[in-house]
């Protein structure tokens, strides 16, 4: 992970759920040269080299690689909870998260495992859902996410594929 340190914003590209599809994982890559930080919510289906440049956690399909259920990165003065959302996703219910997410003073949630896309604030923590890189389960196109900060300042850009 590399990003600006100079405080002149920060580029964020979040995937998720692309169940062992290598390619498209360099297809965003090469996509985003530019970008500070790419995250991946997990269900990569994928070992860790083919995930190089991503920082990455478990998901509830990944049974081959040791990627950590959940991490906390801070940032620039940002500390972002990154989890694939199995173990805190009940009835499509986002309570656990929220509290896990306030209780680690977290202010960005970046999550997957539902296949569809989300921007939404709550209790003043922004939760950003990528939906899935190879199937979104809504009928959407695939897609993933940009995320951009300036300052306090964030905004999520759907990408489509």
């Amino acid at each position: 992970m590399r990003y600006n340190k100079n405080g002149d914003g920060m580029k964020f590209v979040v995937v998720s759920d692309n169940h062992g599809r290598p390619h498209v994982l360099e297809e965003i890559r090469r996509q985003h040269p530019d970008a500070d930080a790419f995250f991946h919510c997990g269900d990569s289906e994928l070992p860790s080299d083919q995930l190089d440049g991503f920082v990455a956690v478990q998901g509830n399909n990944d049974y081959t690689v040791d990627f950590p259920i959940s991490r906390i990165i801070e940032i620039q003065g940002w500390r972002i909870f990154l989890t694939h959302g199995h173990p805190y996703l009940y009835f499509g219910r986002l309570d656990l998260l929220v509290s896990k997410a306030a209780a680690e003073k977290c202010q960005l949630v970046l999550f997957g495992h539902t296949h569809c896309f989300m921007n939404e604030e709550i209790e003043g923590i922004r939760f950003v859902n990528p939906g899935s890189i190879s199937h979104n389960r809504d009928g959407s196109r695939p897609c993933y996410a940009l995320i951009t900060i300036e300052g306090k300042n964030i905004s999520v850009e759907k990408i489509e594929r």
